[in-house]
């Protein structure tokens, strides 16, 4: 897996979101072939309560990253473009035919409505899911989009990374006791571990 589109997964599990990276879209050619037209770098679904438990004693999970401005009370469903570089949406992205895969992954939308999702998305970044789930476009980059007001919501890495490392400083106590496969979260696992080595 690419390592920004990893970070993002981390970043996107530590807010509650179940993923799927590198999804691939495939197209049935005029002889009966497939070919792999191209891949949605993240396909996010967040459930409203979800959250990662602190303490299961009492319930207590992680604060959502206000950054992402999530509904907590819908269905949130995010179409990713990951970059290293600026944070933006190639034209694949933006194609119908690639919005309409990823919204048939995500769940039944009927043929007569999916034309309307697929135009709002385009048109404000933000769609209503005919089951009242919010379906949002997104990009994730190292630097900021050449015109900063898009129709689509941006997130740099560096904010990313930022409220990760805060999160884990902030749950020390159960955070030191995570051993995970994760490389995004165990890197910073480790950077916290190294950091507090001598406390």
């Amino acid at each position: 897996m690419d390592t920004a589109v990893g970070l993002v997964q981390s970043y996107l599990y530590m807010n509650g979101y179940f993923t799927v990276t590198e999804y691939p879209v495939l197209e049935l050619l005029a002889d009966g072939e497939y070919r792999t037209v191209t891949d949605v770098d993240v396909l996010a679904l967040r459930i409203p309560g979800a959250g990662r438990v602190i303490d299961s004693s009492d319930g207590s999970v992680l604060a959502v990253d206000p950054a992402l401005d999530v509904d907590l009370d819908r269905i949130d469903l995010i179409i990713a473009e990951v970059k290293e570089g600026k944070a933006e949406l190639n034209a694949s992205a933006r194609d119908p035919k690639v919005l309409r895969a990823a919204l048939n992954r995500f769940g039944a939308v009927p043929d007569d409505r999916i034309g309307a999702v697929i135009e709002q998305l385009l048109e404000d970044g933000e769609a209503e899911h005919p089951e009242g789930a919010r379906v949002r476009l997104m990009a994730f980059g190292s630097r900021p989009p050449v015109q900063r007001r898009k129709k689509y919501r941006w997130m740099l890495h560096g904010d990313l990374v930022g409220f990760m490392h805060r999160t884990i400083g902030e749950h020390w106590a159960a955070a030191q006791t995570i051993q995970s496969k994760d490389p995004a979260l165990s890197f910073l696992l480790l950077l916290e571990k190294s950091a507090r080595s001598s406390e």
